[in-house]
Formats: structure tokens, C-alpha cells, sequence
């Protein structure tokens, strides 16, 4: 794996959740984006958004989220817009008020990696982040405690 995802061994993945059951394929999907050829690194964010993102978040979401931040940073992942989408997807979602705050602010601890992407080479990296900025900027929900 080299440096890039080197922590996710250290994460017991098979004692966690997701929208469809265990999460011990979530490393292997990190794999995939991190790694794979497009058509790959698109079916795994397609996977990750149905797993930890759509409609609710759960602890899998919680551990999976500094995963996407090392993703979105490194240049070589084939699309870096789509895993800052997938962030934003995450502190979209807090109908399950067990895991959304820690979700949310695992997203929201992500902020200066996003404000350096802002200023990308890459223009759809760029605006994604840019997206991302503003709905950090403008979160509230009932689960987040103002700052």
C-alpha cells in the first residue's frame, strides 16, 4: 500500500457498519479509489456513497472519513472531485443522530486540506473544494454543537 491508507490496518473494519452491513470491504474500496483505473476508483466512490453516505452515516462513516481526506490530497488518485463530493455527501446526512456528529466533525476537521485544494491545478478539484468550503462553512445541524 505504501504511505498513502497505511492507517487503515489499524482500523477493525469488520466490527463496524455501514448502510448495507459489515464494513470489511471498505479497505479494499479505499484500494480502489486510491489505486484502481477510472472505471474502478468511479464503481468503488459509487460503493462508498451507498455505503456511508446515502440517507444516514454510521460508525464505518466515522473511521472511513480521514481515509477520503489522505485520498483527496494525493495527486494521483484519479478523482479527487468525486471524493471531496463524497465528504460533502457525508455532512449532508445526520439521520442517525448516533454517528452524524462525529461524522460531521471528522469532515469538518478536514477544513485546511480543503482550502489547499481550493487552489488546485486540477479545475474540477478546484471547484469541488469549493463546494465543500462553503457547506462546511454553512453547517448546522441539530446533531453539531455551535462553535
Amino acid at each position: 500500500m505504501g504511505t498513502v491508507l497505511q492507517g487503515m490496518r489499524h482500523v477493525q473494519w469488520h466490527e463496524l457498519r455501514h448502510a448495507q452491513g459489515s464494513a470489511s470491504q471498505v479497505p479494499g474500496t479505499l484500494s480502489r479509489i486510491a489505486w484502481g483505473d477510472a472505471e474502478s476508483a468511479e464503481d468503488a466512490l459509487s460503493d462508498l456513497r451507498a455505503w456511508i453516505a446515502a440517507l444516514a452515516v454510521f460508525d464505518a462513516t466515522v473511521a472511513t472519513v480521514p481515509f477520503l481526506w489522505e485520498l483527496a490530497a494525493v495527486e494521483t488518485v484519479r478523482d479527487r472531485a468525486g471524493v471531496l463530493g463524497l465528504l460533502r455527501a457525508v455532512l449532508a446526512h445526520a439521520h442517525h443522530p448516533e454517528w452524524a456528529g462525529d461524522a460531521h466533525r471528522a469532515v469538518l476537521a478536514g477544513r485546511q486540506t480543503a482550502e489547499r485544494l481550493a487552489t488546485d491545478g486540477d479545475p474540477a478539484v478546484r471547484k469541488a473544494a469549493g463546494q465543500l468550503l462553503a457547506a462546511l462553512g454553512g453547517h448546522v445541524c441539530e446533531t453539531c454543537p455551535p462553535e
